[in-house]
């Protein structure tokens, strides 16, 4: 998670603008972390190619040196590759790669520990879009009202991601690359890319990116959202789509949608294991189809409510807080932890006489009045799998920390461990240390009920899921 301030920075840097086929929005905000890293870059026009657009959101960790760097570079990077015009895609593909190597090259970078995940959309003339992604930020259109994937995220516990950082003699634990990246591709992150027996693709991290093609359907293909996760930790793709149609029932310009939407994730306390204390960013890029700016929003308007799931329908949560539930649920099942309310003199002497300091026993928190405050796990279906249904396929991944299991001899990744067979010491202090990350989960919904609330010192002070060896700058 990294350090903390102990009030957010609330203030948002905010643009818009449009054209005859396009209008986009975009907004970032720094919150409760030390210092904005992220980047992002709206174009309307990529250089010279005219009917060309490009956005892109960078989520940099580390620093934010990456980041900037990728914000102004990249799109010129894809542009200038010989492949754009004729091949698309393979022009992201070189274009991500050529500015990894751009970096590594750049003596400025030499030392520099910084990285950032990437995910762009170039839109063409002919009316479709390309959406490029690299690491954990992330791509979702609506498509009458229905989250439809255009990215997948990039974590080190994807079957084909780890393959290739286990090949490369990475390792993973606690869900992280080598116990540290908690993303599977990043531009820059240059000490995860030291095999030069390897290709770039082939390395620890790699930069290569996933590139999806859809076309844009007019009366269908209503708006494209990229944002880094800071805000799909809180809510689900679904939510966001839906928040979004909403806002704009209510009259809310796409600027304000994006902004409400950063509210709406921030959260009131920073003592929350990370959910709602990143830096968040937002672009919102709506197809006007041949419509007006105000011709737009009416047909938005009339849409609410008649197509798609909308903002009741579902009762999901994201993946990071479906991870901290399962963890909490597994790591009680294994320890046979006390139902006290902490743990006794007898309880430590059964437990081979091992001390816990006054550890209290997390409670399960299960519902919540409003779908934003209690989502579940949700994965948007990519276009090629829509159908007349109006809810969304849901695919969960076991992505819990707790199912790792690192051998000393070669810290290798094991799917089919469980923490169980580790010995009892090494069980009781893997809970103990994702304790703090657990009340985090619990701390979210009563932070959604005002329950919570900052210190008001002007300093700057680390959560309690970074003292216990949680905690480094590239989340």
């Amino acid at each position: 998670m990294g350090q903390t301030l102990s009030e957010p920075v609330r203030e948002k840097h905010s643009a818009n603008g449009h054209d005859e086929r396009l209008m986009y929005a975009s907004s970032a905000m720094q919150g409760w972390r030390i210092s904005m890293e992220d980047a992002h870059t709206t174009l309307l026009q990529i250089l010279d190619k005219k009917g060309y657009s490009f956005f892109g959101v960078y989520d940099g960790h580390g620093g934010q040196n990456v980041a900037k760097y990728s914000g102004v570079h990249l799109h010129d990077r894809i542009v200038k590759d010989s492949n754009f015009g004729k091949d698309i895609e393979k022009a992201i593909k070189n274009g991500f790669l050529g500015i990894d190597e751009d970096l590594r090259n750049d003596t400025l970078f030499q030392n520099d520990p910084s990285g950032c995940t990437a995910v762009t959309a170039v839109i063409t003339p002919d009316d479709y879009i390309y959406v490029g992604n690299a690491g954990d930020s992330r791509a979702v259109l609506s498509v009458n009202g229905e989250a439809v994937a255009m990215s997948d995220d990039h974590k080190p516990l994807n079957k084909d991601e780890s393959s290739r950082i286990t090949k490369a003699g990475g390792f993973i634990e606690f869900g992280r690359v080598n116990g540290n990246l908690a993303l599977s591709r990043a531009i820059g992150d240059f000490e995860f890319k030291q095999n030069n027996n390897l290709e770039a693709e082939a390395q620890i991290v790699t930069a290569l990116p996933d590139v999806r093609r859809e076309k844009i359907i007019s009366d269908k293909t209503e708006f494209l959202v990229l944002a880094c996760d800071g805000i799909w930790d809180c809510l689900t793709s679904q939510q966001v789509i839906s928040f979004i149609r909403k806002n704009i029932k209510e009259n809310k310009s796409l600027q304000k949608a994006c902004e409400d939407l950063m509210d709406r994730c921030l959260a009131k306390d920073s003592e929350l294991g990370g959910i709602g204390c990143d830096n968040m960013t937002v672009i919102i890029v709506a197809f006007l189809n041949g419509k007006t700016v105000q011709q737009w929003y009416n047909w938005m308007a009339s849409r609410y409510g008649n197509l798609g799931p909308e903002y009741h329908a579902e009762d999901v949560k994201p993946q990071k807080q479906e991870d901290f539930q399962d963890m909490n649920d597994e790591l009680e099942e294994d320890l046979e932890i006390p139902s006290t309310d902490e743990y006794t003199d007898t309880d430590l002497e059964n437990q081979n006489q091992l001390t816990i300091d006054d550890v209290s026993r997390p409670e399960r928190e299960n519902s919540s009045d409003s779908l934003l405050d209690s989502p579940k796990s949700e994965t948007p279906r990519s276009l090629s799998q829509h159908s007349s249904s109006a809810k969304s396929t849901s695919k969960k991944f076991d992505n819990s920390p707790s199912k790792l299991s690192v051998e000393d001899k070669d810290r290798t990744l094991s799917h089919s461990s469980y923490p169980g067979k580790k010995s009892l010491a090494s069980r009781i202090a893997k809970w103990g240390q994702n304790v703090n990350m657990i009340i985090g989960f619990r701390a979210l919904s009563r932070n959604n009920e005002g329950s919570f609330g900052n210190d008001g010192k002007n300093q700057t002070r680390k959560s309690n899921l970074c003292d216990k060896g949680f905690s480094d700058s590239k989340t």
